[in-house]
């Protein structure tokens, strides 16, 4: 897990270039990885890719997995979970994709990624705005950030002194 003590902070717009790469400023590079280029990207919501360290996502996924599958085989779902079990099964099936950052924190955004991010070769459907949320690195499409924040931003004293008390 990259180190909590410190937050992973800041907003930098950045562009996509043609072969849909960005690069991810180095100081939240630095704070994600741990030097170890090898990343999780994860969608998160319509309009926003999630970023993690590899360690980080597959000790909380696989932990969690392990509980789902303990009580799939001492049968203790019924009839009415096992649609949920299916409906997880998909998701997870395409919700993130192992991922490495090259040279100067340079990321390709695979294509089915792309879509849900919502993002093209040419202006201004290629900018996006790279976002450190404390323990990951979020992507974010302009216009989702921002319908994001109108509707959160309200909140943040709230937020802020619940977890700072």
């Amino acid at each position: 897990m990259p180190d909590t003590r410190q937050l992973i902070l800041g907003e930098f717009p950045c562009t996509l270039d043609e072969r849909f790469r960005l690069s991810i400023p180095q100081s939240l590079v630095d704070l994600l990885t741990n030097e170890k280029p090898r990343c999780i990207l994860a969608k998160e919501r319509s309009g926003c890719l999630s970023l993690w360290s590899a360690e980080a996502w597959e000790a909380k996924l696989n932990a969690r997995i392990k509980l789902v599958e303990q009580k799939l085989q001492a049968d203790s779902f019924g009839d009415d979970r096992i649609a949920q079990v299916q409906l997880l099964g998909r998701l997870l099936s395409t919700r993130h994709r192992p991922v490495e950052l090259g040279g100067r924190g340079r990321l390709l955004i695979p294509e089915g990624f792309r879509a849900f991010l919502g993002v093209e070769r040419d202006p201004p459907e290629n900018e996006v705005l790279v976002v450190g949320a404390a323990v990951c690195v979020e992507i974010w499409k302009p216009a989702a950030w921002l319908a994001y924040l109108e509707q959160r931003m309200p909140k943040f004293r709230r937020v802020f002194h619940r977890l700072s008390s």
